[in-house]
């Protein structure tokens, strides 16, 4: 089972000091080396975290392709974000420039939750997640 599943954190959303998700656990009982990462009760949270975020890139810094998405989400200091670009295009059927809107949301945080978690999520999930935005 991968950390992301564990965490019901698909997107493996990282701690961030003075940020509080709504659906973490707190206090946070990770095991020891995993405490850089958020735990929620549910899927559904984990998901409702990645979308805010989504919408945080978009208001923000103006990141609504894939390439910009995944640039910031997996930076090249820590990841092959070349290969994971590519393979969320592959996944979605989406061009990495091409503009997404938050109708393609859905099928973004899909494929990000194979790449990060080899998670297949259902439309079910992601729509119950989408309820408690």
């Amino acid at each position: 089972m991968t950390l992301g599943i564990r965490n019901n954190n698909p997107l493996n959303i990282r701690k961030v000091k003075g940020t509080h998700w709504r659906g973490s656990l707190t206090p946070d009982p990770s095991p020891e080396g995993e405490g850089s990462f958020v735990r929620f009760e549910s899927l559904e949270w984990g998901i409702r975290a990645a979308l805010k975020i989504l919408g945080t890139y978009r208001d923000k810094y103006a990141a609504t392709s894939i390439r910009e998405i995944v640039s910031r989400w997996a930076p090249p200091a820590e990841n092959n974000t070349e290969a994971y670009i590519a393979t969320v295009c592959r996944l979605t059927g989406f061009g990495g420039n091409e503009r997404l809107g938050e109708k393609q949301w859905p099928a973004l945080i899909k494929a990000m939750a194979i790449v990060e978690s080899r998670l297949t999520l259902s439309d079910e999930t992601i729509a119950a997640a989408q309820k408690l935005l």
